[in-house]
């Protein structure tokens, strides 16, 4: 079966190579999650350097996201990216399913699996990129970047302005429910990065209902004597200054 995998997206990765959203950083040739940082960070610096700006990052957490993958809409998303039909047919090998629990002498009842990814396999992975690759924003002011199942919406926002931002999230949800994947807000984040010194009151997200607490705010993103950037409070706090130190 891995053989057969490996033979597979082999295949369906050139016939979909146009399709798969730029900035999914991972399960792609030459890209990790270094990129993804320093992709993140460099507009946030750029952003920063304006008076009186501000960028606004909401961190997303999916529930099980491999597990709640549609064959069905899969097969769709395939076959808008005009995949032929013999290859859509590999989404068949996701429905019927057989699961059990093995342990010892016993043995669990068997139950049959018609959605979702089974993890550890060669394929999934890639199968979940294509899942999601339908939903993509990248503008001069905000932008969506994904690496895996964890995606990060970030807003640029200037004189308070974070309708694009907010827009863009809720786009985001209504896509996510609309596709059977499950939001977990107690682990969806917001992190807002500033460094005016008269912070105004920011009005929340709301996210499903929920009014966004889950919030954070800082003035600072700290640099070590490594030029390592971490998001925790050093000795000092970051400022302006230090984007030229921290570069050299």
């Amino acid at each position: 079966m891995k053989v057969f995998e490996r033979l597979m997206l082999q295949h369906l990765r050139p016939l979909v190579r146009d399709h798969i959203d730029p900035l999914q950083f991972a399960y792609q040739p030459r890209l990790g999650v270094e990129d993804a940082i320093i992709f993140m960070l460099h507009r946030a610096y750029l952003h920063l350097e304006r008076a009186g700006s501000m960028v606004r990052i909401m961190f997303f957490d999916f529930s099980g996201a491999f597990y709640i993958i549609q064959p069905l809409l899969l097969a769709r998303k395939l076959s808008v990216m005009q995949v032929d039909q013999d290859i859509v047919a590999i989404t068949d090998y996701l429905t019927d399913r057989l699961k059990f629990v093995h342990l010892q002498s016993s043995r669990s009842d068997v139950a049959v699996s018609n959605t979702g990814s089974p993890q550890g396999t060669v394929l999934s992975p890639f199968l979940f990129t294509l899942y999601t690759s339908d939903f993509r924003h990248n503008s001069g002011t905000c932008h969506l970047q994904k690496f895996a199942d964890d995606s990060s919406i970030m807003g640029y926002i200037t004189a308070d302005n974070y309708e694009e931002y907010s827009g863009l999230v809720q786009s985001f949800v209504r896509w996510s429910e609309a596709n059977y994947m499950q939001l977990n807000t107690s682990k969806t984040k917001e992190l807002v990065v500033e460094f005016r010194g008269n912070k105004k009151p920011l009005t929340p997200i709301t996210i499903q209902g929920n009014e966004g607490r889950w919030w954070r705010r800082t003035s600072i993103w700290a640099c070590t004597s490594t030029t390592n950037w971490a998001g925790q409070t050093t000795q000092r706090p970051y400022t302006k200054k230090d984007s030229a130190d921290c570069s050299s």
